[in-house]
């Protein structure tokens, strides 16, 4: 199966035909006396589920290469709509499943990580929240579409949040500064808007989970995520670690790069400058970046050179920008077509080659996991699927040169302190939600002060400089994963403490921690978190220590390094 993404035939799916042919397998499967009558009912079962959800995700990803175009626009409105119903169906084989005589004979073949899902899963639904379910999915696309709907006066032309970012990165303070007020102009705009969206998700999902039996929406959040093996009190401790280890030492980058920048203060526009003279950025354009990932990729592994060269050939990536396309970037997986698909919007910064190498790592795991026919094991956990994307930047650190040319270690440097920088905005992000779903009756004011605070403890040298949207707490408007998918964003903390793990024995035995990273992929979502990092030879990062050892080995290296002469 070669044919490219533009032959990929859509077809929507009728529910109440899939709702036919579901129950009558579902029937089969629980008429069966035989572990082999169970096993061939239940292969049939996920290729009807196969079918959907690549038409589903085809949906979705023409939706969002073009959020203008009436057509999929319609398809994504049918899409959640009929969701839910579907999430009936797969619930209602779970339950099955979980019941079956031959339980323990099936776990021998499909593995213990399904039964596991499916019992948490089986918490989640209930036809009661249909509805509900129905309403989250309109409301979550209307933030994407709000997003997208962007449309910023700056420098002589109409632009969108992705096209913002070179000038928010210019050598130029007042040009960045004029850039970040027009992006967040547009946020101020629209904050009724951003604040009735939010309110409304926080109050259904609230709703829900009291329908389901839960006290509020921290425990349902995490059964959603599949989190089979660490608990909301875990989480907590680990954020204690992060307070304690990594928030310093951000504080004192950040007091480096005002150095390196030779200025009085560094505020809210500067973060993202790295050099006075300016970030790395890709020396090619778009296409001259892709025939370099082929020379990347087919260096780094037999594996991955084979990957990427369908990718190419298949015409698997949607890279640039445009008006009309959604922002930000993901990988989806079409499973009926064996293709997994990369979602971008290319804007001329080093942001273009993290996601060659980050999306790139999640669309590789998947490949690699393509055989699995398991649709709950084609990717990784939640948490643990950040690993394979993140370790993949880490992975391509020797062929940067073929990127940045002579700027490949202004490259390696700011790509490694923004890592570090990153845990305590991500971990903020955590806790900012976990604040919100135990209060859910905050106002959206209570909202945005709650935010500011918990800015002051995880960012305390973040300085807004009297800028009033961002003085007021509104910065997460722009953070879809809020509005999208609750809780799903400690996931890249954990992840990057693992990666950091990969990357000191990489300095050490780069073979060696291939090695442990492919099998950490092949393995997919076939395993819980903490069995995945098993595979790996990957400490927890819940262990105590953890987090303060990885922090001390990135800044012996960013030590070792003369920033200045950067």
């Amino acid at each position: 199966m070669h044919e490219k993404f533009s032959q990929f035939t859509y077809q929507r799916p009728d529910i109440s035909q899939v709702r036919t042919a579901w129950q009558k397998l579902l029937e089969e499967f629980d008429r069966a006396d035989s572990p082999q009558g169970q096993e061939d009912a239940l292969r049939r079962i996920n290729l009807l589920r196969q079918e959907f959800e690549s038409m589903a995700s085809l949906a979705r990803i023409r939706h969002t290469m073009d959020t203008k175009d009436p057509f999929y626009q319609a398809e994504q409105d049918y899409f959640d709509e009929t969701e839910p119903f579907f999430q009936e169906l797969v619930h209602n084989y779970y339950r099955s499943l979980t019941a079956s005589p031959f339980r323990r004979e099936l776990a021998q073949t499909w593995g213990e990580q399904l039964f596991r899902i499916a019992e948490m899963t089986l918490k989640t639904f209930s036809p009661a929240v249909i509805e509900d379910l129905q309403q989250e999915n309109k409301l979550a696309s209307r933030y994407k579409r709000l997003l997208a709907s962007a449309s910023i006066p700056f420098d002589g032309q109409e632009r969108n949040l992705e096209q913002m970012v070179p000038f928010q990165q210019d050598t130029d303070r007042r040009t960045r500064k004029a850039a970040y007020e027009a992006r967040y102009a547009f946020f101020a705009q629209h904050r009724e808007e951003f604040d009735q969206i939010y309110d409304q998700l926080v109050q259904l999902r609230t709703k829900i989970a009291g329908k389901l039996g839960f006290d509020d929406f921290v425990t349902l959040g995490y059964l959603r995520m599949n989190r089979a093996d660490y608990d909301a009190k875990m989480v907590a401790s680990f954020r204690r670690q992060v307070v304690e280890s990594v928030v310093p030492l951000a504080s004192r980058l950040r007091e480096k790069q005002r150095q390196r920048l030779g200025l009085d203060n560094l505020l809210y526009y500067d973060e993202k400058v790295f050099y006075p003279h300016g970030n790395a950025t890709p020396t090619g354009d778009p296409q001259e970046i892709m025939d370099a990932g082929q020379e990347m990729y087919t260096s780094l592994s037999a594996e991955t050179g084979e990957f990427y060269r369908e990718m190419t050939s298949r015409s698997l990536m949607d890279l640039t920008s445009r008006k009309g396309k959604a922002a930000g970037g993901y990988c989806d997986y079409l499973a009926k077509f064996r293709a997994p698909f990369i979602f971008a919007n290319f804007n001329g910064t080093s942001g273009d080659i993290d996601v060659l190498t980050h999306e790139a790592g999640h669309a590789f795991q998947v490949w690699l996991c393509r055989d699995l026919n398991v649709p709950e094991y084609y990717f990784a956990t939640m948490e643990a699927a950040e690993i394979p994307s993140m370790g993949m930047e880490f992975f391509a650190w020797p062929w940067m040169d073929n990127f940045f040319g002579a700027k490949a270690d202004k490259y390696r440097y700011s790509h490694l302190s923004e890592s570090l920088l990153f845990l305590s905005y991500g971990t903020l992000v955590d806790e900012f939600q976990h604040e919100i779903y135990t209060n859910p009756q905050f106002s959206p004011t209570e909202r945005r002060q709650l935010w500011r605070r918990l800015e002051k403890k995880y960012l305390p040298h973040r300085d807004y400089a009297g800028q009033p949207f961002l003085e007021e707490g509104g910065f997460w408007f722009q953070q879809g994963h809020l509005f999208e998918v609750p809780f799903y964003y400690i996931d890249y903390v954990l992840a990057q403490v693992s990666v950091f793990q990969l990357w000191q024995r990489a300095n050490d035995d780069r073979q060696a921690a291939w090695t442990d990273y492919l099998a950490f992929c092949r393995a997919g979502g076939s395993l819980p978190f903490t069995g995945l990092l098993e595979k790996a030879n990957l400490v927890s990062p819940f262990e105590p220590g953890c987090v303060a050892s990885v922090a001390a080995a990135v800044k012996a290296w960013i030590d070792d390094v003369d920033d200045r002469k950067l």
